[in-house]
């Protein structure tokens, strides 16, 4: 007899701003899932710089994911800038990171954004994966944009024209 498989059902993490006292979980997050992680440094001066577009993503208490976005305005048009997205890995395969990227989508469109661009590494076909089905396309690459020289695709996310 062949058994159906089971389907483990996860409660729906709440998804909030950031505030100063998550920044350890998010460190710790970045540094389990990046080979070039930012520092603390760096995510207080984005919690600094944009505190409407940074969300956590909290499970049974804890931070089990993260988005850093910024708003850029080119003087044409005003765009989110997905600048990091990161999930602990014992809550990965859960839709996390795609309540996460959602959200900030929704802030940025809030915020009259026509759309939001991100960066992702050129070997990191699971990621572009992830992010066509969020509706992102290729649009340009730029060489050597990572720190060991790796290139990054910048995919784009229309919301309206």
């Amino acid at each position: 007899m062949i058994r159906p498989r089971e389907s483990v059902v996860y409660p729906l993490p709440l998804i909030r701003r950031a505030m100063p006292q998550d920044l350890a979980a998010i460190v710790a997050i970045e540094k389990a899932s990046f080979p070039d992680p930012w520092g603390m440094p760096v995510f207080l001066e984005a919690l600094s710089f944009y505190p409407t577009t940074y969300f956590v993503a909290e499970c049974e208490g804890m931070v089990a994911g993260f988005v850093v976005a910024g708003l850029e305005d080119t003087g044409e048009n005003v765009y989110g800038h997905l600048c990091n997205l990161g999930v602990a890995p014992q809550y990965r395969r859960r839709g996390i990171a795609k309540l996460l990227v959602s959200r900030v989508e929704h802030q940025c469109a809030l915020e009259l954004a026509t759309g939001v661009q991100l960066e992702v590494r050129v070997s990191n076909t699971g990621a572009q994966r992830f992010y066509q089905k969020m509706g992102y396309r290729p649009v340009f690459g730029i060489d050597q944009y990572y720190a060991n020289g790796e290139d990054a695709l910048v995919m784009m996310k229309w919301f309206r024209f």
